[in-house]
């Protein structure tokens, strides 16, 4: 009996593993198509297609275009499909680890290009099919409420390192900056290199955390 256990839980393992390889495949294709052709013009058929499968597969694995789109961000923002929190990431540690606000804001810029790096292009793609599909409209707004949130944490932690001069404002202002559009009309757009925009990114959080207002 133990071993015929032993098989049915190999062979559960080994269809999980394929059907996560098989999800990974969807969500690649379906990122590098939303990107090159747009999230309307883009269908359950091409990502199919794309990634090697059948459509009913991609529909049983994510059930709907706005849900794969869901996925795509959300994988492109964590960096992978594991079910780990973008705070708890070890690129994300330096923030916990800062000793001084300066510091922090310093990693948290670190943290902004990793994420624009990998989502800048899909952040831009949900930003115009929000425009015409309700259910994107939502998500879009939660992408945005996500980076208020993110906001928020960082000039939190950065005021118990030391007193900040308007800590509404400066949320605010991280809000502005940590949006992956910069990233893609400084970056992607008009060719500066990463550091220079890490660079940029860091002295304007600094500026922007820890200047009292005008």
């Amino acid at each position: 009996m133990d071993e015929v256990k032993g098989k049915r839980q190999y062979r559960s393992a080994v269809r999980e593993e394929g059907a996560r390889r098989t999800r990974r495949a969807v969500v690649e294709a379906a990122a590098e198509l939303f990107v090159a052709k747009g999230y309307a013009a883009t269908s359950l058929a091409d990502v199919a297609a794309a990634a090697g499968v059948a459509r009913p597969t991609v529909f049983a694995a994510f059930g709907s275009k706005p849900a794969l789109l869901r996925q795509v961000l959300d994988q492109a923002l964590a960096g992978d499909d594991e079910p780990v929190p973008v705070a708890q990431r070890p690129w994300f540690a330096p923030i916990w680890q800062a000793a001084t606000a300066g510091e922090l804001l310093g990693a948290y810029a670190d943290v902004c290009l990793i994420i624009a790096r990998r989502a800048a292009r899909l952040f831009e793609t949900a930003r115009r099919a929000a425009d015409d599909a309700d259910d994107i409209a939502e998500l879009w707004r939660t992408l945005c409420a996500n980076r208020r949130a993110g906001a928020t944490m960082v000039v939190r932690r950065a005021a118990e390192l030391t007193p900040l001069p308007d800590e509404q404002r400066s949320v605010d202002l991280v809000w502005l900056l940590n949006d992956p559009a910069h990233y893609a009309a400084l970056v992607l757009d008009s060719g500066w290199p990463e550091e220079r925009y890490r660079d940029w990114l860091a002295a304007a959080l600094r500026e922007a955390v820890l200047s009292a207002p005008a």
